[in-house]
């Protein structure tokens, strides 16, 4: 959740986006930034917006180009035409769970071609600027983000044949973390509801009676609602937003004494400027627990992989929706998948961790989860001397089966692993030659553990990290009284 700079009169230490002067480390002003200036332009993310958009206007008043979205080929021309045209699945399990009447409906945006609803307006930014003459060829997009809209981006950028350059906070992942920095567009809340996106509204498809969205810089929630009060105009729109953000309205909501939360990409600690929260009907705060809790029901009982801010518009859903009768329609906008997060909700481990588990909350536990080390009844492990050649290493592995081997000493003390596929690597790259003894490949951490301790204590909280994901089902043990070292082994439980 990214931060924004005080909007009291800047001094010294103040950030740049507050003031037209440029303040550098140091708390001197050098005048000569000012040259720079047309370069150097910072606008602020919550700075009153300028769209002139209104409810009830003509077409013809919008300050917005609006177009058609054309059915999709057979064969598509090129992959950005797999933005768009997102299917709507009945949900039909969890409603029943929790006592809806109403029919529930997920909008799948993971469907896009980049994988998340930000294919949306990564596409139509750069049409527009393509349009507008403001991108040509040769030119350059950056994005500051480490989540779905620089995907989404590089997407359109290669396809393009633009150089795209992602710019994201030192020691971010992609893969867990969203983008810090949000900067204006009047088009990125566009794109979500294309001209006939919804094609006939007195069909039975263009009825909808609630609409439950996440808000995050607010783009998706603000266009899809400017379409559905255009069109629907009984439909009532459902804003989520998590605890620890400031997003909601009435202020009272947010009050809370959280300042930060799990699920990714939604909420902020300021309100962006593309959020148009007049169009709002009712918000709802969500909590990381029923949101993963939620995201993995998804996941078991309706087989919909989605991501954790899914979880957190349906566990609005199924409360909201309790004020719907039977023949109306609820339809809850699911925004990406679970590509981002597959070593965080969805592990077991990662749920415990955290406290949105217990051991008890597992489905079904494996039959090994009581069982101590000692309790196996194991003969002792293959293992190899430091002195081995890694030619002869390899040979051995090979010839048994095994992808890596404990490395022990001439007095039984093991100095650590070394694996097939880390000797074979710096085998072809010229680091070691074949001749070279193992011990210059070898890995010399590893965990520790006790060998009373039970696999399941083993598995969450001694930090050792299965191979296969979530499952421990391999493991290979070497009795060094009083104490045990563990390696990933492929076989011994299934």
């Amino acid at each position: 959740m990214c931060s924004l700079p005080s909007q009291a009169k800047p001094d010294t230490n103040s950030c740049p986006h507050a003031s037209g002067k440029y303040f550098l480390p140091g708390g001197t002003d050098h005048e000569d930034c000012k040259t720079n200036e047309k370069e150097r332009k910072w606008i602020r993310p919550d700075t009153p917006s300028k769209c002139t958009w209104k409810l009830g206007k003509p077409i013809s008043a919008s300050p917005h180009r609006h177009m058609s979205l054309p059915e999709p080929p057979n064969i598509l021309p090129n992959i950005l035409n797999k933005v768009g045209n997102t299917p709507l699945v009945r949900i039909n399990k969890i409603g029943k769970h929790f006592g809806l009447k109403c029919e529930l409906l997920a909008k799948c945006e993971y469907f896009n071609a980049g994988g998340s609803v930000k294919d949306r307006i990564s596409l139509r930014m750069v049409e527009d600027a393509e349009r507008a003459g403001i991108l040509k060829p040769g030119d350059t997009i950056i994005e500051p983000t480490s989540g779905n809209t620089g995907i989404g981006l590089a997407l359109a950028a290669a396809v393009k044949g633009y150089r795209c350059i992602i710019v994201m906070p030192e020691k971010m992942s992609m893969e867990k973390v969203r983008s810090a920095f949000i900067f204006e567009s009047l088009k990125s809340k566009l794109a979500c509801t294309r001209g006939n996106e919804c094609r006939d509204f007195s069909n039975d498809i263009g009825k909808v009676d609630m609409l439950v969205a996440t808000a995050g810089t607010g783009g998706t929630i603000t266009g899809i609602s400017r379409k559905l009060k255009e069109k629907c105009p009984g439909c009532k729109i459902i804003g989520v937003d998590p605890e620890g953000s400031i997003l909601a309205q009435p202020d009272e909501l947010n009050k809370t004494d959280k300042t930060t939360y799990e699920v990714e990409g939604i909420g902020y600690d300021f309100v962006p400027t593309v959020l148009d929260r007049s169009l709002v009907d009712q918000w709802y705060k969500s909590n990381d627990e029923e949101s993963f809790a939620l995201a993995r029901m998804l996941i078991r009982e309706e087989g919909l992989l989605c991501g954790g801010s899914s979880g957190s518009a349906m566990s609005v859903a199924v409360k909201a929706a309790k004020e719907l009768k039977e023949g109306q329609r609820c339809v809850v906008i699911f925004p990406d998948s679970i590509r981002n997060y597959m070593s965080k909700f969805l592990s077991d481990k990662w749920m415990i961790q955290k406290g949105f588990m217990t051991e008890e909350d597992l489905v079904k536990k494996p039959w090994w989860w009581n069982v101590s080390v000692q309790e196996l009844s194991l003969s002792a492990p293959l293992t190899v001397l430091p002195t081995v050649t890694c030619a002869k290493t390899v040979e051995i592995l090979r010839e048994k089966g095994f992808d890596q081997v404990p490395v022990v000493d001439e007095s039984g003390v093991i100095l650590g692993m070394v694996t097939l596929g880390n000797m074979l690597s710096s085998l072809l790259a010229g680091k070691v030659q074949p001749s070279d003894e193992v011990s210059k490949v070898i890995y010399k951490q590893f965990k520790q553990v006790s060998n009373n301790f039970p696999f399941s204590d083993i598995k969450y909280n001694s930090g050792f990290e299965c191979r296969h994901g979530p499952m421990l089902n391999s493991v290979l043990v070497h009795l060094v009284a009083p104490r045990l070292v563990l390696w990933p082994y492929i076989g011994l439980f299934y």
